[in-house]
């Protein structure tokens, strides 16, 4: 019975959804003749190297790191222009850094492999989401009264790469708290899409998915709690990954959380460019020793059972012929040369994977944004969501909604919420048993590739393709399969079960290979 009226609800609210896609897509649309600004051409060959590589170089001293950081640098500046996507660089310290960095391997008696194992991102630029602290640098996270927030010191996981001998470049552009899809704030504005600057670059990792995207960094630290890296991975042509939960240390991220249930829904991650890098930072960030050594076992597709799935729940919009499309080209490719069947899943609770996620993550208690946000209960949310129509308020709609709808789920009763825990718990039995410890599923990334700005309100229930994985703890990839008919990125996510993190990248390597991984944006070039 009690499912029963889930599933009737759900067709309300989907019925809602497709009402206000056909009120509001009109006339967002018409952002599409808006002028496309093209990116300027990639100068220097440094900016298509992985990072990998940029460390090797750098060891063998066949390139400085003063060299590569200040390709970067420029890189960043002729691009950002477009895209808006840096809230706060550092740029002349990291040149200091990376003199430094030269000045070191000059006299250093270390060998190559010594270098590599002790200091695997010796003189490489990173670039950091700005909920990340990276001390002395902003970290309001968009909110506009406290503009001027810096880091008093850096988060757990900006020690380690730094450790690794990373030179942090900059902070980049989110949501307000993180709070949505798309990353735009009232302290910094929108971050655009290199490859379509009409359109959005997703959230709430944006920032740092643009710079990827356009060969402005080349290795990011991201964070993920509703898709927050992965969506904007796929929207920008990049991979992402979410890794197993509490494989990575999440202090020092802005918002965070004393619940319990935090650490098991949120954590932060990686976006890099190529494939490649993704075992290199996941070793450096990983805090058990036993799981960093998990990302150096060699995995063959050949021995892997893999699975796949082209739609989500009942909630969701079905993905679109490019989604599909790109999905059964991996099908295809692992079938004709593997010899092994794609089969496809069935999972009995998935049907409820949005409800499973927006009642778990809404129930959670969030420091930030209980101590940034003036507006939680009805009545004060209601007056914010009323002042933000006259563009009076010093919120963004989002974190306004996000207030309205957690008063609203608060007055769920509390055997909604453990009808929710107890199928979270059933989904994840039945993915332990399907995937076992050598499996992955296929499955959609998002609906459909990168949309116009605010078009993610009457799609917030298409979120569930990659907010689901966070409240089952599970690690997923989001990988670049090429290029839809508008050049627009599109992608699909790898999933695998708990600890086995090193299953989805072996993956990604192999799709990388095949299909060509990250394409350079279209570039203007009458430009400089």
């Amino acid at each position: 019975m009690e499912d029963t009226v889930i599933l009737i609800v759900q067709k309300i609210v989907k019925f809602i959804l497709f009402l206000l896609s056909c009120l509001l897509t009109p006339f967002l649309m018409l952002q599409g003749l808006r002028k496309r600004n093209k990116l300027p051409l990639i100068k220097s060959r440094l900016l298509l190297l992985s990072a990998s590589e940029i460390a090797r170089k750098i060891r063998r001293q066949e390139v400085s790191s003063e060299e590569v950081v200040r390709a970067y640098i420029e890189r960043c500046n002729d691009v950002n222009r477009s895209l808006n996507a840096i809230v706060e660089s550092r740029f002349d310290a990291a040149v200091q850094e990376a003199r430094n960095v030269d000045k070191f391997l000059a006299v250093v008696a270390r060998t190559e492999e010594q270098l590599a194992r002790d200091l695997p991102l010796l003189g490489v630029p990173v670039t950091v989401k700005e909920s990340i602290a990276v001390e002395g640098m902003s970290n309001a996270v968009g909110v506009k009264k406290r503009k001027s927030l810096k880091a008093n010191r850096n988060a757990q996981v900006v020690d380690m790469i730094r450790e690794a001998g990373a030179i942090i470049l900059l902070v980049s552009n989110t949501p307000e708290l993180c709070l949505f899809w798309e990353s735009n704030n009232k302290t910094t504005g929108p971050t655009w899409n290199p490859y379509d600057t009409t359109r959005v670059s997703g959230g709430s990792s944006g920032g740092e998915a643009a710079l990827l995207g356009s060969a402005a960094s080349c290795l990011s630290l991201a964070s993920d709690i509703a898709g927050s890296a992965r969506l904007p991975a796929m929207f920008c042509g990049v991979f992402g990954h979410k890794p197993t939960a509490c494989l990575v240390p999440c202090r020092g991220h802005r918002p965070d959380s004393n619940d319990t249930n935090w650490p098991q829904y949120f954590t932060i991650g990686t976006m890099v460019r190529y494939a490649e890098d993704l075992p290199l930072v996941m070793k450096i960030i990983s805090k058990p020793e036993e799981s960093r050594c998990r990302f150096d076992q060699k995995v063959s597709p050949r021995n892997m059972k893999f699975y796949y799935l082209d739609d989500c729940c009942g909630m969701t919009n079905s993905i679109d012929d490019d989604m599909k499309q790109a999905i059964q080209r991996l099908r295809m490719h692992i079938e004709t040369a593997y010899g092994l069947k794609v089969q496809k899943a069935q999972f009995s609770q998935m049907k409820f994977a949005f409800e499973i996620g927006a009642y778990l993550l809404l129930h959670l208690e969030v420091d930030g944004v209980n101590q940034d946000v003036t507006c939680a209960g009805s009545s004060k949310a209601l007056l914010e969501l009323l002042k933000c129509i006259f563009h009076a308020s010093s919120y963004s709609l989002p974190v306004i909604a996000y207030s309205l709808l957690k008063w609203i789920f608060s007055k769920f009763p509390q055997s909604v919420r453990d009808a929710m825990a107890e199928k979270r718990i059933s989904l994840k039995r039945e993915f332990e048993e399907l995937l076992g410890d050598d499996g992955v599923l296929i499955f959609p990334s998002f609906a459909s590739a990168s949309h116009y700005q605010y078009q993610a309100y009457a799609k917030v229930a298409d979120f569930t393709y990659m907010m689901i994985y966070n409240v089952l703890g599970l690690p997923v990839t989001q990988c670049p399969m090429g290029l839809n008919k508008r050049g627009l990125p599109v992608g699909i996510q790898i999933v695998a079960n708990a600890g086995n993190d090193h299953l989805t990248i072996a993956v990604a390597r192999e799709i990388e290979r095949v299909f060509g991984g990250w394409q350079q944006p279209p570039a203007n070039e009458s430009q400089v």
